[in-house]
């Protein structure tokens, strides 16, 4: 039998998809809020003169980009929990996932944007007599802020796509929202389709809109 397109079933489908939308979003937003300061705590300390600092933030570096996602997400969702007794919700797990796989990489772009800083920026500040911590904080760090929003948005952009992996967890985002709707209507075609749709969406969005900001910033240093 040849297939149909239902296009009724795909233009019905958005609207179911918002409560997977909602998730999806703030489990991306959260999770990227505590992977910058994650991020950014390890990137810093890649960068310390300590050499046992910088091991340890290369350690959970290496770990993290060297092990897919979703083994991560089973880990911390069902091994973890047995080894210390303590369940947490999948929404929250979810987070803490997208927090310390995000975290992994957004190190790097802190690390390479910090050190992409002119070193006589540094001795600028010390000569006026700042101290090591309020030159970071006062004279490298804007600079190199605006150098790690590209980056940043690329970063954002993956890990909002890979919340889909949550779905093996329990966690009703959009992907697993969509298999809900296909469990029910056995159109996966036109779900599937939308789901992809409302991903194209809020990814070419993103990228708009960090285009938009970068060129603001650009403009601002003019």
């Amino acid at each position: 039998m040849a297939f149909v397109f239902e296009t009724s079933v795909f233009w019905d489908t958005f609207p179911m998809l918002m409560r997977g939308l909602k998730l999806t979003v703030q489990i991306a937003v959260g999770g990227l809020f505590f992977g910058f300061i994650l991020g950014s705590l390890a990137g810093l300390m890649k960068l310390a003169r300590s050499l046992v600092v910088r091991k340890l933030a290369g350690v959970y570096v290496e770990a993290i980009r060297g092990t897919p996602m979703l083994v991560q997400a089973m880990f911390l969702y069902y091994g973890v929990p047995m080894a210390i007794g303590v369940r947490i919700s999948p929404i929250t797990a979810g987070i803490v996932i997208i927090a310390v796989n995000s975290g992994a990489y957004i190190a790097e772009i802190v690390r390479g944007a910090v050190q992409s800083i002119n070193p006589g920026q540094v001795e600028a500040g010390r000569s006026i007599g700042l101290t090591r911590t309020q030159t970071m904080l006062y004279v490298v760090w804007p600079q190199a802020l605006k150098r790690m929003i590209p980056p940043l948005g690329n970063q954002f952009i993956i890990s909002l796509k890979d919340t889909s992996l949550l779905m093996v967890i329990g966690v009703g985002e959009l992907m697993r929202t969509g298999q809900e709707i296909t469990s029910v209507n056995f159109r996966a075609f036109e779900v599937y389709l939308a789901v992809a749709c409302v991903y194209l969406v809020m990814t070419l969005s993103i990228a708009q809109g960090m285009k938009m900001l970068e060129k603001k910033l650009n403009t601002s240093r003019r």
